[in-house]
């Protein structure tokens, strides 16, 4: 495994870890995987499936006679199981690999925090029974805190797989880098994601038939508060992903090496995507594989974006 040094000629990090990095890339790949399957446990009103049973379904390790929506949770369930256990994989092998400090420790133990509290934030919308057709204003927080945590997760995996094929470290105190610009951007990804998460779920509780009928039933004054906050969403995605795109095009300006031009035209595709498959979502009435589809190019432009952000923050050559 190559290391790379410093001017002394001191030891800093290995440049690559090709066996670890790819399966790195894998367990990113997978967690992306099971949050898509969350929002399907979502959008078919699966998640009393086991009941308000923890870690048990309805009672029992394995369900004898379950219907399709408890097979739809258990499923879910044994996902993010499988999906703890690999990262606690990676945090052994990072371990073995690594030397003590190594930044790639750090990213598998933040790795291991983050899908601990995600199973306790799936754990707890279980419990407080904040799943299938239930309304409360506390889901919507219940929810927001999902998100915040999940994008996290899936922010300090991509970080661990990048590092691990070579990305250097992060300097967040480099001179002249644009951190507002950045984490303006990355705030607005996370507010996106919330209203996002929010309409769907609005989508999932109160169905309509016609784009007509989903707009009355938006301004509606004695309208639910998921419905009234999802007519908010559009407006919040042009918004946000507009500040991306203004944000990347003027990084890519002032620093054009070759992984942040590569990295912020990945960046810009994807929110020209996301644009697109909004509206398609929007114009279709929200139908659950759109809504994935939809999901799936956000998670993948909030892993662009945080690893474009890792590429200006590195350190000067």
């Amino acid at each position: 495994m190559a290391t790379a040094t410093d001017r002394t000629g001191r030891a800093t990090y290995p440049s690559s870890n090709r066996p670890f990095a790819a399966y790195a890339w894998a367990v990113l790949a997978f967690n992306v995987l099971v949050v898509l399957w969350g929002a399907y446990v979502r959008a078919t009103g699966s998640g009393a499936g086991c009941g308000n049973h923890w870690p048990m379904c309805n009672g029992e390790v394995v369900p004898r006679t379950p219907q399709i929506a408890t097979l739809i949770e258990f499923t879910h369930r044994v996902t993010s199981a499988m999906a703890l256990f690999a990262i606690a994989g990676l945090l052994i092998w990072a371990f073995r690999a690594y030397p003590r400090g190594h930044r790639i420790r750090l990213g598998a133990v933040l790795s291991g925090v983050f899908i601990l509290t995600e199973a306790l934030i799936g754990a707890g919308l279980v419990l407080f029974q904040h799943v299938a057709q239930n309304e409360s204003t506390a889901r919507a927080f219940s929810l927001s805190i999902h998100l915040v945590n999940t994008f996290t997760l899936l922010a300090v995996l991509a970080l661990t797989a990048w590092w691990a094929a070579g990305g250097a470290p992060v300097l967040l105190n480099k001179a002249n880098a644009p951190k507002w610009l950045l984490g303006l951007s990355l705030a607005g990804l996370i507010v996106l994601g919330i209203s996002g998460a929010i309409a769907a779920l609005g989508d999932t509780l109160f169905p309509v038939k016609s784009m007509a009928a989903g707009f009355s039933q938006d301004f509606s004054p004695t309208a639910h508060l998921f419905v009234r906050l999802r007519v908010f969403h559009p407006g919040i995605a042009v918004l946000a992903i507009g500040f991306v795109l203004y944000a990347v095009g003027r990084i890519m300006k002032q620093m054009p090496t070759p992984a942040i031009q590569n990295l912020g035209l990945t960046v810009m595709g994807l929110s020209f995507l996301q644009l697109i498959l909004g509206a398609i979502n929007l114009g279709l009435l929200a139908p659950v594989p759109m809504q994935l589809i939809h999901l799936a190019a956000a998670d993948l432009l909030w892993i662009a974006t945080v690893l474009f952000a890792a590429a200006v923050f590195r350190p000067m050559a």
